[in-house]
């Protein structure tokens, strides 16, 4: 049984090289090699470089005499402890195919406080010296020694080698496995180029492919909240497509679990969300529905999380689980580089964990019961509150993972209403603890911090936010999502081009704004005058949507919000008037939030179990 293929970058999906392999100069540093150190001391290292290549066109990596590559990487690691944790794997073998005569050696890779052990566990050598055929062999793994990673390298020992395939495998009798389908849920609002070409990569590797181990096993769900995907034309026999109403990612999401429900006949047991926006790396999938197939009775309620890396910079992760505290959103293991042993070493530590996010999240479907439905609160939060209601076990692992546009490219004033009243709705259900206090320190802590960037309209969305809080859940669930959802779109800031402003653009001064440097003198001088809030004002700025300080704007009439990732900004002003009337509101609703706050929250943890049933869900849907 394959059990984790070897991968090889891919145009179109990831080439960050040593995310699957390292040729031996990228390795100095971790391995102590004779060759490899006799290389680097004679500065000899564009030599080497020529010793190993990589064919794109044919996914195949060539090793001349000498040369030397290694797999102790994100991608063709092994996570050899938790594969025995969580599943009933037993003996692992290196299954390769080869050309040529080639030195195999097996370690376990084990990162320990400061230092990286790397244990040699056996060494083979396979091929034949002249063999311009493909030939293949078995290399085992000793069971004496399973910490950390599994990983080995390839020594070329005749002229020129190949590698043309390769996967970690097993002898694991079919009657020991589960039977397991997987029905991808993917939620989407006019997103077509995004979907199609994801269907394409899954109709590719999975469901048209017999050759792959998880054909027929995988059911794709579409909700379509957008009403624009050409259904007839896309969808088949595993690609179900279902026009819904938008009522944001947990609505769509919310759809697809019903019909995996309802549609019995396709067998679905685990239900794998899925951002539409991302790049997926297929063998992920497979390997999810791996371990699934394989895990320990005491692990089958488990949820599979997938990692966040950045898409700009494909070897950078945003995040590999997370903590909520209260709000305060602790992303684990965020900005590791994964080209780096080091980084992959650092994934195989299990930490504790509340939710994985649904960009890629899977769990089995006995947990969308008919009392157990997510809540109905659009977008930001809806992963959250699902995964602190019930997760038990999160399994996370090396080569799992999605490529995603990083959340400061991606700013929508809109988003201040969701957050601020999404997390109180997730505190009333899982931190009771969260009360008055907090909540007005964090509120007069944002709103002074958007008064200041002259984003009025921000505080506005943040303050109506709580107060529709404290309306409670019945007030919600009268609510139509739709044109909730239009109201608070239209109350934020829009994007526009940057010609179509009246400020013009200039990236100098962009680039000014982001380099500007505080003093103590001046941050005296900012706080007694309430940032220049006091003071005459003159002059213009351009900032970034995101990381804004509070001395960019000191004393500045206009400032354009410019977002680096659309080219596209808005531009606010200072206005006295505005200000004044901001900080009015928000003293305000402070009395408000000492009155009203417990009791909204008793309401939400007594009537709000009523949107998490099925029943309220046909209803919001129009299903019924």
């Amino acid at each position: 049984m394959k059990i984790q293929q070897i991968l090889f970058p891919q145009v179109g999906r990831c080439t960050e090289e040593e995310l699957y392999f390292r040729r031996a100069e990228q390795c100095a540093g971790n391995v102590q090699n004779d060759q490899v150190s006799a290389l680097v001391k004679a500065g000899m290292l564009l030599e080497n470089q020529k010793l190993v290549s990589f064919d794109e066109g044919q996914g195949q990596l060539r090793i001349s005499q000498g040369g030397k590559v290694w797999f102790d990487t994100y991608f063709n690691g092994f996570s050899i402890e938790k594969w025995k944790k969580y599943t009933i794997l037993s003996k692992l073998s290196l299954w390769l195919k080869v050309s040529g005569r080639v030195k195999v050696t097996l370690y376990a890779v084990e990162k320990i406080l400061q230092n990286v052990n790397k244990t040699v566990l056996a060494q083979y050598v396979i091929g034949q010296e002249n063999a311009l055929s493909e030939e293949e062999a078995v290399c085992a793994f000793p069971a004496d020694r399973e910490k950390g990673m599994y990983c080995f390298s390839l020594e070329a020992l005749s002229q020129e080698c190949v590698l043309y395939d390769g996967a970690y495998v097993s002898d694991i009798p079919r009657e020991k496995r589960r039977d397991v389908t997987i029905g991808a849920g993917i939620c989407t609002f006019r997103r077509e180029a995004f979907v199609e070409k994801n269907l394409e990569i899954l109709r590719n590797s999975i469901l048209e492919n017999p050759d792959c181990a998880m054909y027929g096993h995988l059911q794709v769900f579409v909700s379509d909240n957008g009403k624009t995907l050409e259904t007839d034309r896309l969808q088949t026999e595993n690609v179900h497509i279902y026009p819904n109403r938008n009522l944001g990612g947990v609505g769509g999401f919310t759809r697809c679990m019903i019909e995996m429900r309802n549609r019995k006949e396709l067998q679905v047991t685990h239900v794998l969300l899925m951002d539409d926006d991302i790049v997926i790396e297929p063998e992920a999938i497979i390997k999810t529905w791996t371990i699934l197939t394989l895990l320990k009775d005491a692990y089958v309620d488990a949820f599979i999380g997938g990692a966040m890396l950045r898409l700009d910079r494909q070897s950078i992760q945003v995040e590999s689980g997370a903590v909520w505290n209260g709000g305060m959103l602790n992303s684990l293991k965020s900005g590791l580089d994964l080209k780096s042993l080091e980084g992959c070493l650092y994934n195989e530590y299990e930490e504790y964990t509340e939710y994985n996010a649904w960009w890629y999240c899977c769990f089995p479907l006995e947990v969308v019961r008919e009392d157990n439905m997510p809540l109905p609160i659009f977008i930001r939060g809806d992963d959250l509150e699902y995964g602190l209601r019930n997760i038990k076990h999160l399994i996370l692992m090396n080569g799992i993972c999605v490529w995603h546009e990083p959340f400061e490219n991606k700013y929508s004033s809109f988003l201040e209403y969701y957050i601020i009243r999404n997390q109180l709705i997730d505190n009333a259900f899982h931190c009771p603890m969260y009360g008055a206090k907090q909540l007005k320190k964090a509120m007069m802590t944002h709103c002074k911090q958007e008064i200041m960037f002259y984003r009025y309209k921000n505080v506005d969305l943040y303050i109506q936010g709580i107060e529709d809080f404290l309306k409670g859940p019945a007030w919600l669930m009268e609510q139509d999502g739709e044109e909730l959802h239009r109201r608070v779109m239209a109350s934020g800031y829009k994007m526009t081009e940057i010609d179509e402003l009246d400020m013009r653009f200039h990236y100098t001064v962009f680039e000014e704004s982001l380099n500007i440097q505080d003093t103590k003198k001046a941050r005296i001088k900012r706080i007694m005058t309430l940032n220049g809030l006091l003071l005459p004002a003159a002059g213009d700025v351009i900032v970034p949507v995101a990381s804004l300080k509070s001395i960019m704007f000191y004393r500045k009439k206009r400032a354009m919000h410019y977002d680096v990732s659309s080219k596209k900004a808005f531009v606010t002003k200072k206005s006295n008037r505005e200000a004044w009337r901001c900080i009015y509101r928000t003293l305000k609703l402070n009395r408000r939030i000492s009155r009203r706050l417990a009791g909204a929250q008793k309401a939400y943890r007594e009537e709000g179990l009523k949107m998490r049933s099925l029943d309220f869900w046909n209803r919001y849907l129009g299903l019924v």
